[in-house]
């Protein structure tokens, strides 16, 4: 099985994070992934993009740690991917299928409601995972859960306490929504790490969207 990271930070965008995208990718390539999928904190939740800049300086910053690690990736050997973890008040998405210039078309979505942006991303091809749907933290007032707004969730986080993976887990179940697992790495260095395989390597995001809509992955 190749195995691929779905949930990772980096310091250039994430402000709570302390590895720079190409160490995460040399990380990734000593514990023998395949591929990581950087999903850095987007405009409206822990990031280092400052606000007052135009959209499209925004977007370019925001791509720098995925950029890195991509470049890094090309010299020493494992595939790096795009997406993005989407917050509202505490609740986050993880947003795969969508790319830079998708990004570049579309700065009407930091003026839709998480529903109408769940809704326009599945819309336009990508898919939403709701990651650690059951994180308890003093900065977040309720949970919030999003079964129609979502094609999955994150059962397994490696950043989680049991019981928050297992209610995760129920929610899933009950839903029939798609099982999902991450490591919501952000030191590249963390000891528990956890993704989704597959039993060979993916050619792009949508090839990766289009397997995981078929359930043709495992968790590990």
């Amino acid at each position: 099985m190749f195995k691929y990271e779905t949930h990772l930070h980096t310091s250039e965008v994430s402000a709570c994070a302390n590895a720079s995208g190409a160490a995460q990718a040399r990380f990734y390539k000593s514990k023998g992934y395949t591929g990581i999928i950087v999903t850095d904190h987007f405009f409206n939740g822990n990031s280092t993009i400052p606000h007052d800049l135009s959209w499209a300086e925004k977007v370019e910053r925001f791509c720098a740690g995925y950029e890195n690690a991509r470049k890094c990736g090309e010299e020493i050997g494992i595939d790096v991917f795009f997406g993005w973890e989407y917050s509202y008040k505490g609740s986050d998405f993880l947003t795969y299928g969508l790319d830079k210039e998708w990004l570049m078309r579309n700065p009407v979505i930091m003026e839709m409601d998480v529903n109408s942006y769940c809704d326009y991303v599945r819309d336009n091809g990508g898919i939403i995972i709701h990651a650690h749907p059951f994180r308890e933290a003093s900065y977040i007032s309720m949970i919030r859960l999003l079964p129609r707004k979502c094609d999955g969730v994150e059962i397994v986080n490696s950043n989680r306490t049991e019981l928050e993976n297992r209610m995760a887990a129920i929610y899933a179940e009950n839903y029939g929504m798609l099982p999902f697992a991450g490591s919501d790495n952000h030191t590249a260095a963390q000891e528990r790490l956890n993704g989704v395989s597959f039993e060979s390597p993916i050619t792009d995001m949508a090839d990766f969207n289009d397997r995981i809509k078929n359930k043709k992955y495992r968790l590990f």
